[in-house]
């Protein structure tokens, strides 16, 4: 009796030992091992690194630093041409255009044709959009950009300014390689922009359209936007890549983004536009002209 009680022993022990080494075995070593082996994941795209902040005269969002291609070999326009290499540091950049009531608060005027206190101010030429940003510089203690007599600006200035092109190309595409913001489909643009096909001949409220994914409303469409540059019709072909600043001398300053009059290739990321810096007597398209300001990011 004795001996076959061990022998059943045996054999149960011998039955569980198998159990044990048949059971599936711990990935954990092998999970580990795959971890290490794997690249280093991608860097977080542009709009994942922006974020909105306030300021006394407004919101603004943080462009992080960065290098896209500037300019569009396809397009119709030489001035667009050739696509280029630009890399820009980082910045803030006002997520909607200056509307008529910031405008009118901050210089006690409104030379704006369709009014409204929401909607974008226009009829603004480049030199009282300059002036704008000093004003709006001052009320918040900040050193001004523009000089007092001259214009010219100081980039080293912590105050207000009007974005360089390839700031405001760069804010526009929000990482995008396409056509729009959004992507190549005109038909998609409605859900963007007031343009020709669905403005009403008019400007509209600031921000109700859907933003880019940085966050900036109205990049296409609503009003045109003044530039800091220069405008210079063959300027990329010098193809200057470290936060360029356009020609040195010139009449004309850029716009950008299209307007309420334009169509949809006017409103694309890439198109370029221009006008006097100083408005003519008549200057045929100044209501759909109007801007936004951008300040250096501190370090």
């Amino acid at each position: 009796m004795t001996k076959l009680l061990n022998l059943l022993c045996i054999a149960l022990i011998s039955i569980a030992l198998n159990a044990c080494n048949n059971q599936p075995q711990s990935n954990t070593p092998a999970a580990t091992k795959d971890a290490s082996d794997k690249p280093p994941a991608a860097s977080p795209a542009p709009s994942a690194q922006s974020k909105t902040v306030a300021t006394p005269t407004g919101e603004m969002a943080l462009i992080p630093a960065g290098s896209f291609t500037m300019g569009d070999d396809s397009a119709e326009s030489a001035d667009e041409k050739p696509a280029h290499m630009v890399s820009v540091a980082a910045f803030y950049m006002d997520t909607r255009e200056v509307t008529q009531k910031q405008y009118e608060d901050m210089v006690k005027q409104n030379p704006s044709k369709y009014k409204g206190p929401e909607r974008p101010v226009e009829q603004v030429d480049w030199y009282h959009a300059a002036l704008y940003c000093n004003a709006r510089s001052r009320k918040e203690g900040l050193k001004p950009c523009y000089d007092h007599k001259t214009l010219a600006c100081d980039f080293s200035a912590d105050g207000y300014r009007l974005p360089t092109e390839a700031e405001w190309e760069y804010a526009c595409r929000a990482g995008s390689t396409t056509k729009y913001s959004f992507g190549d489909d005109a038909n998609m643009l409605k859900n963007f922009a007031w343009y020709k096909a669905n403005s009403n001949k008019a400007s509209h409220p600031v921000g109700q359209k859907s933003p880019n994914a940085f966050g900036l409303y109205d990049m296409h469409g609503n009003v045109a936007e003044w530039c800091q540059d220069v405008y210079g019709d063959s300027y990329y072909q010098q193809k200057a890549g470290d936060n360029p600043k356009g020609p040195t001398s010139g009449d004309k300053r850029a716009l950008r983004g299209g307007g309420w009059s334009a169509n949809d290739d006017a409103c694309r990321s890439t198109a370029r536009n221009s006008e006097n810096a100083r408005f003519a007597d008549a200057c045929f398209g100044s209501d759909a002209y109007g801007f936004r300001c951008v300040k250096k990011a501190m370090q």
